[in-house]
């Protein structure tokens, strides 16, 4: 990158931008652009692409590959001006636009796969492209050293070191993209972790994590020796990070210890049928904090991951996903109890859902006070799509199982007294056939 203009040099190089002279550097230009979309577009076929892509964007030129291949293209065929003997005007005001919109593009992306739905982050994203638009305009006009040099002058000395606005700022800067170059390295390596059918789901989940863990942590070292922070002094804070975690922070390290301790073991996988506290639902997603468990009815719950190490976990899951529901039918007395036990064994084991290995069975389980109590087991294979709609479907076949057969379903029936009335009236005949008159 050339260094920045001064105010003069700055109108005599827009003057030679703007003449006649610059059009064969204005078409080598529009070569190298065009030239850039049409290889992003080729790749973007050739690579299949899910969700939203860094490199590609939603609309393949709103990714940060179609600027960093411009940049690449405009760097490369600027000597061919000084074959031509024409003398760089263009290339030098178009040169830091296209840096700055690859590093706005490159960030914008990196940090709208990591966080899709966070308002802050957009926030971010919009200050950071400010600011960014704003040093690149700073740049071309010549304002950046004069910046800088004010910014220099502004300082604080803490003990032996002496720190300035400017420090900070550059270091700033350098540490942020260092810290999106390893973000956008480890959701890569995610992505392709999570895409591999081969390995199970919690382990692609832990190893995903792991590694996200491990390029932040080595990107922030990196970030922090950047901006000019001595790594020796770590080693206090790590003392004192250790005390904070040992007091006010355990339960926060306890949850992110727990969701490395859930997903080795693979106790809980993502896609199990499990009830906590009450709450039954299915694992859809394992954090390294905690666990998002959703109901059939839509409710979502966020457990810790230490709830589900030091309380009880009711999986349907987790050895075999087989569940046995169970309802309850009375009959009559005085049916052919057996030849109805027979014929509901088979009509449940045709309704669907039902598993056929092992079958549905029928026991009389008690005589109650008005029917016999007949209790039907069955099981089922996918409890995760609820048991509401296959018991709904297996009493509905029951009952017209009981219709066919004319076996009737009793229900309990009572004689009220009701008390406070006057006794009744009654004539009672004598022998000449005179009435007596009631009392």
């Amino acid at each position: 990158m050339h260094q920045p203009l001064s105010l003069n040099e700055l109108q005599a190089l827009l003057g030679r931008a703007f003449s006649a002279t610059a059009l064969g550097e204005w078409a080598l230009l529009l070569g190298c652009l065009l030239l850039a979309g049409l290889v992003t577009v080729i790749l973007s076929r050739v690579k299949e692409r899910r969700g939203l892509s860094v490199l590609f964007g939603e609309r393949v030129v709103d990714g940060a590959l179609f600027p960093l291949l411009a940049v690449g293209l405009a760097l490369a065929a600027r000597p061919l001006l000084k074959v031509w003997g024409l003398a760089p005007a263009v290339f030098k005001l178009v040169l830091p636009l296209l840096v700055s919109l690859a590093v706005i593009r490159l960030v914008a992306r990196v940090l709208a796969a990591a966080w899709p739905s966070s308002t802050v982050i957009k926030a971010v994203e919009r200050l950071g492209s400010w600011l960014i638009w704003i040093g690149a305009v700073l740049w071309v006009t010549g304002l950046w050293p004069v910046m800088m040099d004010e910014l220099d002058d502004i300082g604080w000395k803490f003990g032996n070191v002496h720190l300035t606005l400017r420090n900070l700022i550059e270091g700033g800067s350098t540490a942020a993209l260092v810290l999106v170059v390893a973000l956008w390295i480890s959701s890569a390596i995610e992505a392709q972790l999570l895409r591999r059918e081969s390995l199970d789901l919690s382990m692609r989940k832990i190893a995903a994590n792991a590694i996200r863990s491990l390029l932040l942590f080595v990107g922030l070292l990196f970030a922090m020796s950047a901006a000019g922070i001595d790594l020796t002094a770590l080693g206090v804070l790590g003392g004192a990070l250790g005390v904070g975690l040992g007091f006010g922070l355990q339960k926060l390290a306890a949850n992110y210890v727990s969701g490395f301790v859930i997903l080795a073991e693979r106790s809980l996988r993502i896609g199990d049928m499990v009830k906590v506290d009450n709450f039954e639902g299915r694992v859809t997603d394992i954090k390294t904090r905690y666990t998002v468990i959703r109901s059939l009815g839509g409710k979502e719950a966020i457990v810790p991951n230490e709830l589900l190490i030091t309380q009880r976990v009711e999986n349907s899951s987790l050895a075999d996903p087989r569940v046995l529901l169970s309802t309850v039918v009375q009959v009559a007395y005085g049916c052919d109890v057996e030849a109805v036990m027979g014929r509901l064994t088979a009509t449940v084991a045709e309704v669907p859902r039902v598993l056929s290995a092992p079958g549905p069975a029928v026991q009389l389980s008690q005589f109650a006070a008005d029917g016999l109590e007949l209790t039907i087991y069955f099981w089922i294979m996918d409890p995760e799509n609820g048991s509401g709609g296959v018991r709904s479907d297996v009493n509905l076949a029951i009952l017209r199982t009981l219709q066919g057969l004319g076996v009737d379903i009793p229900y309990p029936q009572r004689v009220v007294h009701q008390a406070g009335l006057p006794p009744a009236k009654v004539d009672i005949p004598q022998p000449d056939g005179a009435r007596t008159p009631p009392a």
